[in-house]
């Protein structure tokens, strides 16, 4: 692969449960010494972005604010940008990055990682406003994620439940949708066709990556699931980790 910048998924790429897995700071090194920039893009809803680079920070890796993209934030500064007062479906650790917004009567929908606040309530307050016209606003569509003992639901399921029930289609924000990949890139001044995204999501990372014109890997890490490889869309590689991904890169 021929690229000038690369995009990382964090957790089941460069770290597990709080720890960074094996080859991970010096896989980032090694991209430094390339001079390859570098932008870590992260679906995780139920922590601030402040949280992350402070764990990132922690565990030893070079990580600046400019570097790391959270879908939520994004998905906070696209509400702000248009001006909506967002009905919020978000965990109670990142309604912090969404201060400032009005919320009263609300005209938009906000979906996020809500964990035990998607319950039955606050989506049928959600389904009411996307059957009035409300726009849907969603962090991602990641069907679920590695939690510390086992895989979790994420928010795709209710994103696509609420699809469903309203017939009417999500606004993706962060991963796979092509807004984050887009900002990632553009923050490194680079096209997307010249930046490679190293995931271990195929959908999300990968599929998401590829759609949106950038190059794609998939790491046999983290969510990984045998046969996942056999769903790559065309051009995209399988490589069993962080370390083989960057030695394809540099």
């Amino acid at each position: 692969m021929s690229v000038r910048g690369v995009c990382l998924d964090i957790a089941g790429v460069l770290t597990d449960s709080g720890r960074l897995l094996p080859g991970a700071a010096e896989a980032l090194q090694a991209l430094d010494a390339a001079a390859l920039p570098w932008r870590l893009l992260t679906n995780t809803s139920r922590r601030p972005q402040t949280a992350i680079l402070a764990e990132l920070t922690s565990l030893g890796l070079p990580v600046q604010a400019e570097q790391l993209f959270a879908a939520p934030r994004v998905v906070a500064d696209a509400a702000r940008a248009r001006g909506l007062r967002p009905y919020l479906l978000v965990h109670p650790d990142i309604r912090a990055e969404f201060a400032g917004l009005d919320c009263r009567e609300p005209n938009a929908v906000v979906l996020c990682d809500a964990a035990e606040g998607l319950d039955y309530r606050s989506l049928d307050q959600a389904f009411a406003l996307l059957r009035a016209g409300a726009p849907l606003l969603a962090v991602g569509l990641n069907r679920y994620f590695q939690g510390r003992e086992r895989l979790e639901l994420d928010v795709g399921p209710f994103v696509k439940a609420l699809e469903y029930a309203a017939g009417m289609e999500a606004e993706i924000i962060g991963k796979p949708g092509r807004a984050m990949f887009e900002l990632a890139c553009a923050s490194m001044g680079l096209a997307a066709a010249d930046v490679a995204m190293v995931g271990d999501d195929v959908e999300a990372d990968v599929a998401g990556a590829v759609a949106a014109g950038l190059q794609g890997i998939l790491v046999r890490t983290g969510k990984y699931r045998d046969g996942d490889e056999q769903r790559l869309p065309p051009g995209a590689v399988c490589v069993d980790n962080i370390a083989a991904a960057v030695a394809l890169l540099v």
